[in-house]
């Protein structure tokens, strides 16, 4: 087979393994070395003269001995296979890397054969990258679950960062759609992870030439739709693995039904991306805003409410808190107020020592005073009036029902499109009468 054949074939595959982190390593380049890694680079971010800075995305083969049901490159789907050498998927990466196409490399595979296979080949691709082609930029690894913890450790050694799917959020989940795979084989290799990073910043305090395993940490993805829990369920277990094993990220992906199985939901609308939006959000929460999983929901509630983001659902429901004095709260009641992020909030502390804070400050600190305004106090400001209805219509998200999701013209619609228009508009707006009605009910 060709080699751009194959890329055809692998880059496709590899479309529905989700990372839109920086890289959260540095590392300068060196003279006879090619590239170099900056933290805040890679994914979503852009350089200086303009160019989208992006890693080259593919699996080492397609080529797997797992039946998976959620995935499309499971044993028993018919579908195109193709498998790299360590050669040549090494060439294919400078190639590109000298063309300014990419970064880096993104680089997962399929299971050929059993983990340790799999594993070994994925390292021998990244020792010619680190070694004869002296590549010093960034390179994200899939860790195979299974594979031998030794192998784990090479794989970390030469790659930036690391990670190990635990695709379902439930054991149950997991064997009945992956049996296969073991929720244990998953968590084994995450904990090795963990103390592996910790460890190595502990030797590189005291011998600074040691080499760096994994630097730019470890993330995980979950799979939203394909099973039967609910958002409280995958939140709880998102919390577990922040503060058990240190990730840098959890991604979510929402189901596509890519093929078909009888253990898989019917599914007779769009991937639930509303779903995973929400729980990005709350997954921000969690993270930067100080808030717990089962403050953000409870066995009453066990899902988000698809027209309020979380953080103002959480304050329609302890109205009882507000408002805050901005001028006097501490930094934790600060993140509470929607509209109100860790940036601002620091602003505010800082700001606040000097003299009183009013609402022109606060807008100058990037404040979202639409919705910050009924929910705060400060100096000359009381804050804005309004029920729960007032409340909750103000704070609703307009995406939600606004039914435009399409690229928007710069022009004026045509006369004969008005009439369309105005139905639109006015179904959208029964949509969200209708959706404040739910809200109230809910708070």
């Amino acid at each position: 087979m060709e080699l751009m054949d194959k890329l055809r074939i692998l880059a496709d595959s590899a479309k529905y393994d989700v990372a839109c982190t920086s890289s959260g390593a540095d590392r300068a380049g060196q003279a006879g070395c090619i590239g170099s890694a900056h933290a805040p680079g890679i994914c979503h971010t852009f350089s200086a003269d303009g160019r989208c800075v992006s890693l080259l995305k593919v699996l080492m083969t397609n080529i797997c001995t797992y039946d998976c049901a959620y995935c499309v490159n499971r044993r028993s789907n018919d579908l195109p296979r193709a498998a790299f050498t360590p050669e040549e998927l090494a060439g294919l990466t400078i190639q590109f890397y000298r063309r300014n196409y990419i970064e880096g490399l993104f680089l997962s595979s399929a299971v050929i054969r059993d983990p340790d296979h799999t594993t070994e080949q994925m390292i021998k691709t990244l020792e010619l990258l680190r070694g004869p082609y002296r590549f010093r930029g960034y390179i994200h690894a899939k860790t195979i679950p299974g594979a031998d913890p030794a192998l784990v450790q090479r794989l970390g050694l030469l790659a930036d960062r690391l990670s190990v799917n635990i695709e379902l959020p439930s054991a149950q989940s997991l064997g009945l759609l992956a049996p296969d795979k073991a929720k244990t084989a998953i968590l084994k290799p995450m904990g090795q992870i963990a103390r592996g990073v910790v460890q190595n910043k502990q030797e590189l305090a005291v011998y600074k030439n040691t080499p760096r395993f994994a630097p730019a940490g470890q993330s995980t993805q979950m799979i939203v739709g394909a099973s039967p829990e609910n958002d409280l369920d995958i939140l709880r277990l998102t919390q577990g693995l922040y503060k058990k094993y240190q990730l840098r990220r959890v991604f979510y992906s929402a189901y596509i039904p890519v093929s078909s199985d009888a253990r898989l939901p019917a599914v007779d609308t769009k991937p639930p991306l509303l779903r995973e939006h929400r729980l990005y959000q709350a997954d921000w929460l969690l993270r930067f805003y100080q808030f717990e999983a089962n403050e953000l929901l409870d066995e009453d509630e066990p899902n988000f409410d698809p027209c309020l983001d979380p953080k103002c659902s959480w304050a329609l429901r302890h109205l009882e808190c507000f408002p805050v004095d901005v001028n006097r709260a501490e930094k934790a009641m600060l993140l509470r107020v929607p509209g109100i992020g860790p940036r601002s909030a620091q602003r505010i502390l800082t700001a606040r020592r000097t003299g009183e804070l009013g609402l022109a400050e606060l807008k100058r600190m990037g404040v979202v005073l639409k919705r910050a305004q009924y929910f705060i106090v400060c100096r000359g400001f009381l804050g804005a009036k309004g029920g729960r209805r007032q409340l909750a219509s103000a704070l609703i998200d307009p995406q939600v029902f606004s039914g435009n999701c399409e690229q928007l013209s710069l022009f004026a619609p045509q006369s004969w499109q008005l009439p369309a228009e105005k139905e639109r508009l006015c179904l959208a707006a029964a949509a969200r009468e209708e959706a404040v009605r739910c809200i109230e009910k809910r708070i």
